[in-house]
């Protein structure tokens, strides 16, 4: 396989078909729900939420156990085979709606929807983030996570354009059709991961020795002498006992889940609450949604592809991290108590810094484990993101139909957002106990646990 970040430019094509397709349905699909599933304009923004919080939980749970199951998988088959059943599923749902968008086909999507997201949803992501932390090593490797970032967000853009000037019907094709392409191109061109232990068992001690040299960076913890350990990871189906080892002699990777846990929680409350805030309070329509979210994708794949970089070697991932929590918290607050249609527009500055906390995080877990092991701290990633969006629509979607409708106990119609930015503020707190020079080797621990289970 290529070295450098060159050689990933397939999986990044991949990403980018994928990308695309999932984001031009983000502008049309609330107006598609509401015209589906509301009677009146009463009804508007409280089913309509609800049905969106329900679908989001549901989901949640099931990415929450099938994440860390399909990066054990993809560490034992190889990251191409696995990922072809998500890329696959993902066709389903835009199809339906691309046929017809009427109460009874949005509830076969919306079941549809479900089903195939608890495999689908964030597994490309889940697995693009493995296969970059296995063939990148040394301080690039933060570099890869936010090109890789960078070029989901530029997909979206795109996405969003596309969006913004088609028909809903057509956009619902497009989507499909772009999954498709996106199935055979990586089919056809990736080249499977398989892992060489003699390669990257020499390439980490050349990625310890280069990160020695960079002391803002965290260094990576000595794993490459303990062979036995590799053996009975790749061995064993179940990485349960893996993650519960390397949660407990690894307090930068526990550290790293919390951080995950907030953030994932806060997005994943935006998604409940954002738009249909913006629609109840200044009637924000698809055109307008398509207009936000390009110019949401235009700042953040700007700051992904040449800011984040630049950053990351000049300040080091942990402060990074803090830096891109604490702008999240801004960027939300000031969205919560929006009084004119042009302050989410505003928020766009601050979006580069949210933009930086899941590669900061990928790119502090992924040295806390040796290439072999990639694909479950990755899916274990996925799966606290995963249930921090079954919580979050527990707490906002009730809280924002409640403040959106005329029952509210006072008036405020963004406070649901508002609770979303202190959410982002207990990660910021959180990200500043990790620290930049790890804990001590795992080596021990983790070959103990491997020799009694031998």
């Amino acid at each position: 396989m290529e070295d450098g970040i060159g050689g990933l430019r397939h999986m990044l094509t991949t990403v980018f078909f994928s990308a695309f397709a999932g984001f031009m349905v983000v502008p049309v699909i609330t107006d598609v729900t509401v015209a589906a599933v509301c009677s009146g304009p009463d009804d508007s923004c409280s089913l309509a939420v609800y049905l969106t919080g329900f679908q989001q939980v549901a989901i949640g749970m099931g990415t929450m156990i099938m994440m860390p199951v399909i990066g054990n998988l993809s560490d034992r088959y190889g990251i191409k085979t696995i990922l072809t059943l998500p890329m696959c599923l993902s066709i389903v749902p835009p199809v339906i709606l691309g046929y017809r968008r009427d109460t009874k086909f949005f509830y076969v999507y919306y079941i549809s929807k479900i089903l195939t997201a608890m495999v689908c949803e964030g597994t490309i992501d889940c697995l693009a983030n493995a296969y970059v932390a296995v063939n990148i090593h040394g301080s690039t490797r933060i570099s890869a996570f936010g090109i890789l970032a960078g070029i989901k967000t530029i997909a979206g853009l795109f996405g969003t354009l596309v969006a913004r000037f088609l028909p809903i019907a057509l956009t619902f094709q497009v989507s499909a059709i772009s999954f498709l392409v996106g199935l055979v191109y990586m089919r056809v061109f990736l080249q499977e991961n398989i892992y060489d232990d003699d390669h990257h068992h020499g390439t980490y001690h050349q990625e310890d020795h280069h990160d020695s040299t960079n002391a803002t960076m965290l260094a990576e913890p000595i794993l490459n002498e303990t062979p036995i350990k590799t053996q009975v990871f790749r061995k064993k189906y179940s990485s349960l006992k893996d993650m519960i080892s390397l949660i407990k002699t690894s307090t930068i990777f526990f550290q790293a889940l919390v951080v995950t846990f907030f953030s994932s929680f806060s997005d994943s409350g935006m998604e409940s609450a954002f738009l249909y805030f913006l629609k109840a309070r200044f009637g924000f329509d698809k055109k307008q949604f398509a207009d936000l979210l390009l110019l949401i994708t235009i700042v953040g794949s700007i700051s992904q592809l040449f800011v984040l970089p630049r950053f990351a070697s000049a300040i080091g991932e942990r402060k990074l991290l803090s830096t891109g929590l604490f702008i999240e918290f801004i960027n939300m607050a000031i969205v919560s108590i929006s009084w004119a249609p042009w302050v989410p527009y505003l928020i766009t500055l601050f979006v580069p810094g949210a933009l930086f906390v899941m590669p900061s995080v990928c790119g502090i877990a992924s040295r806390q484990v040796g290439p072999g092991e990639q694909g479950k701290v990755q899916g274990c990633i996925s799966g606290v993101r995963s249930f921090g969006k079954v919580v979050a629509p527990f707490v906002f979607s009730p809280l924002t139909a409640l403040f959106l409708s005329d029952n509210a106990p006072f008036y405020f119609p963004g406070f649901s957002l508002l609770c979303i930015s202190l959410s982002s503020l207990i990660g910021f707190f959180q990200s500043l106990l990790i620290k930049d020079v790890p804990t001590p080797p795992l080596n021990k621990a983790i070959n103990k646990t491997s020799e009694e289970e031998v």
